[in-house]
């Protein structure tokens, strides 16, 4: 995050519209307790039992609990500070948006738009859906100068200056 920092900090400086994208889960907000509660098994429905377990990812969600990455969140106060527009891109369904929003607030960050998956979106890679809501945001004029997430699929496609991968060593995202 300190390499992302530093090249914003240059690139922010005599530039109009310049943007960050952020991913969400494992990105700008840990899932590690739902993780956790499941032995780090990947399970969808179901009720959540954080202490016992399991904990299905739906009702994870929806306790808007997941605790921000500081360094990330660290960098989106920054670009806000100073006037960067910060876009959170997830493959999270649309559905889940009240959620989403819910618990990005509730780990202190502020953001131009959070951007989701149409609910009846099919793609065979993340890329697919998330290429092209850059190049929207290119489109729209701004300059996307950071783009940020734990998958390559965050930031395969192009449409901005700069990738920044963070680690995750809990799952894969085609």
């Amino acid at each position: 995050m300190a390499e992302a920092h530093a090249y914003l900090s240059r690139h922010a400086a005599g530039t109009a519209r310049v943007a960050i994208v952020l991913d969400v889960d494992e990105t700008a907000l840990s899932n590690l307790p739902w993780l956790r509660a499941n032995d780090y098994g990947w399970i969808i429905g179901g009720p959540c039992d954080l202490a016992r377990g399991p904990c299905g990812f739906v009702a994870w969600l929806e306790l808007a609990r997941a605790e921000p990455i500081k360094p990330v969140l660290e960098l989106a106060r920054f670009a806000r500070g100073r006037g960067i527009a910060v876009f959170f891109l997830t493959g999270r369904p649309e559905r889940f948006r009240a959620a989403t929003e819910a618990n990005l607030k509730a780990a202190g960050y502020e953001w131009t738009a959070v951007l989701l998956k149409p609910n009846d979106l099919v793609t065979k890679s993340a890329v697919e859906f998330k290429a092209a809501e850059r190049r929207k945001l290119v489109e729209q004029g701004y300059v996307i100068a950071v783009n940020i997430g734990d998958q390559t699929s965050d930031l395969d496609g192009g449409h901005a200056e700069r990738t920044f991968k963070l680690p995750n060593p809990f799952y894969f995202v085609p």
